[in-house]
């Protein structure tokens, strides 16, 4: 499937989690003082700013991950 046009290409493992994950973007963005539109739409932000929220996003799971794979050690 092209990539483009609108269609989502990245499937997430556990389908119930797209309102955690979405949840999880805005709230990364209000940190970053981004301001999301109206509705919700991203695409018409800079690719640096989504950029950005994408980023601390991966970051902040990374730490997640660590800080429970140090406490079963």
């Amino acid at each position: 499937m092209p990539k483009g046009g609108g269609s989502r290409s990245n499937k997430l493992l556990v389908p119930q989690a797209r309102a955690a994950m979405e949840q999880f973007k805005f709230e990364t963005a209000q940190e970053l003082g981004i301001q999301i539109p109206q509705g919700g739409y991203m695409g018409d932000l800079p690719s640096r700013v989504n950029g950005s929220i994408g980023g601390l996003m991966v970051k902040k799971m990374i730490q997640q991950y660590e800080q429970q794979n140090s406490q079963r050690s």
